[in-house]
């Protein structure tokens, strides 16, 4: 009989997905429609920047972040001022790492759906007085949506598998921290083969659900 063991770390790790989730999705939305729609100096560069986390080892993106958030970084001083607590070792971390590795993807589905628009209907909405936001909003992302759909299912699978930042940086405690690739990693570590087997069962699952719902959507 499943446990409540079982139920935690999967639990956990659809709260960080979610979470995450919300936040590339709002960040990837609007930095993908400055970058589709505009050429600058530098354009290159800092989508570079951008897209590091897609070929970065988890190890560095998790030693990255320890250093921007770290109680010795002056982010991590700030955070801890207000909070009152350190920002790693929490589920914050867990969201933040998630969100990092997961937002290239959402990012590139996006600005490849903005790509796509026609130009002439956005200029027809902007002609009959849209504003910029209400082209936007109402044209398109409208017409972008299988783009933005995917890169969504696309970034929540990447958020839900992340393992190495997350355990550098918001570390393996049981019920606070611990998601399920870091809980099957334990599981293994000690020997707990059948319930490490149920969770790679249910990561499967949920990665062939997300992973068909992108080619259903096309």
């Amino acid at each position: 009989m499943i446990n409540e063991q079982f139920w935690i770390p999967i639990k956990l790790s659809m709260q960080v997905a979610c979470t995450s989730l919300l936040i590339v999705l709002l960040l990837g939305l609007v930095l993908a429609k400055v970058f589709a729609g505009k050429n600058f100096q530098g354009k290159v560069i800092l989508e570079t920047i951008l897209m590091l986390p897609l070929v970065l080892p988890p190890t560095v993106i998790g030693f990255l972040l320890i250093i921007i958030f770290g109680n010795n970084s002056p982010i991590g001083a700030f955070i801890e001022s207000i909070l009152q607590q350190s920002v790693m070792f929490t589920a914050t971390a867990a969201v933040i790492a998630s969100a990092v590795v997961a937002f290239p993807l959402m990012y590139q589905s996006a600005k490849t759906g903005f790509q796509s628009v026609d130009i002439g209907i956005e200029e027809a909405a902007r002609i009959d007085g849209a504003s910029e936001w209400k082209v936007f909003l109402l044209v398109t992302i409208p017409l972008s949506v299988k783009a933005i759909v995917s890169g969504a299912i696309l970034s929540f699978a990447r958020g839900l598998g992340e393992f190495g930042a997350t355990l550098m940086f918001a570390g393996n405690i049981p019920g606070k921290t611990q998601t399920v690739p870091t809980a099957i990693y334990v599981a293994l570590e000690s020997g707990n083969i059948d319930l490490a087997w149920l969770w790679v069962a249910s990561m499967v699952i949920i990665s062939f659900i997300m992973l068909l719902l992108t080619q259903i959507i096309k």
